[in-house]
């Protein structure tokens, strides 16, 4: 069959013929019609990272859609390497392959159900979110970021503070649902007291698509001096480090304040949470749509647009 494979981490997948998978037990191959160029995908194949397994050759790709023998429509993950989504063929576990509803086309369904279960796990399995609860989002102008803007809104979030570089894109949000957006071009300080007087408004979760620079200021605005009895509880969610893989954490921010970190990624939310919040956002995707920018690209381009940078849309290769 013909597939993107990553024969080194540090050069774009080639477009070339592979072995066809075979499907063992409890898996089924799937004709793949579409599927979707995330970051995690390409963290995996330059190797940086943590689900990296450091064994080359591959075929990158972590979900997509497709078609089995019986001509069944399917959303699916990959689970057992060197096998991933980006070829004519891929192989699945039954338990991570779920029919698409009606009126949720491939491409889409492809292109959105990792950037869109990114903060619905996050906000439901992770966070506990309950309507009427405010919501701040780090990186809400990438395709991530403005999905979790209207996931927030469509769960019945209360306020939403969408966190930014790009200014177009931070008024585009208003249209989307954010009631206030915060520039991260600001400097530290200003930052700061920008955060803590929307803090001051209510926020009871945090989602971080960035970690870096704009969590530490975050996280500044969050501490508290003086010895007050209690603070309000915040769960502060990280999603991504497209900012920074690190920051520095004062011991004193988690003593003075109501702060809860957590993680949301394949590791601290479970596979059942996981695929529980794919069928929920799909079925959701299907009943009312969410503005979201795709671009299709044909799987034997790969190599000439791995390296571009998603800046509007999010790639979704086609057979």
């Amino acid at each position: 069959m013909n597939a993107a494979v990553v024969h080194a981490f540090d050069a774009p997948p080639r477009y070339t013929s592979f072995a066809d998978p075979v499907a063992g037990d409890g898996e089924l191959v799937v004709n793949v019609t579409a599927a979707g160029l995330h970051p995690i995908v390409r963290a995996l194949a330059n190797g940086t990272h943590y689900g990296s397994t450091g064994e080359l050759p591959f075929i990158p790709g972590v979900d997509g859609t497709g078609r089995l023998e019986d001509g069944t429509r399917v959303y699916f993950g990959t689970t057992r390497p060197p096998y991933g989504t980006f070829a004519e063929k891929a192989i699945t576990a039954k338990w991570i392959c779920m029919p698409l509803p009606e009126g949720l086309d491939e491409v889409t369904a492809a292109g959105i159900a990792n950037p869109g279960m990114s903060s619905w796990a996050a906000l439901k399995a992770r966070a506990k979110f309950a309507a009427g609860e405010s919501v701040l989002i780090l990186g809400a102008t990438g395709i991530a970021g403005k999905l979790s803007v209207q996931i927030a809104k469509r769960l019945g979030a209360r306020r939403v503070i969408a966190a930014g570089r790009n200014p177009q894109a931070l008024e585009e949000l208003k249209a989307l649902g954010a009631d206030t957006v915060i520039s991260l071009t600001q400097e530290h300080d200003a930052l700061v007291s920008a955060f803590r007087a929307e803090l001051a408004e209510g926020v009871d979760v945090v989602l971080d698509y960035l970690w870096g620079a704009p969590a530490e200021a975050v996280l500044a605005a969050i501490a508290q001096k003086g010895r007050k009895l209690a603070s309000a509880r915040i769960r502060f969610v990280q999603v991504g480090n497209s900012a920074a893989p690190t920051i520095t954490l004062p011991a004193a921010t988690l003593r003075s304040s109501g702060l809860e970190l957590l993680g949301s990624g394949f590791g601290s939310a479970s596979m059942d949470e996981i695929l529980q919040a794919v069928r929920e956002f799909f079925e959701v995707v299907a009943a009312s749509p969410f503005q979201v920018s795709l671009k299709s690209v044909p799987l034997r381009d790969v190599e000439s647009v791995w390296n571009d940078p998603e800046r509007d849309a999010r790639i979704v290769f086609q057979q």
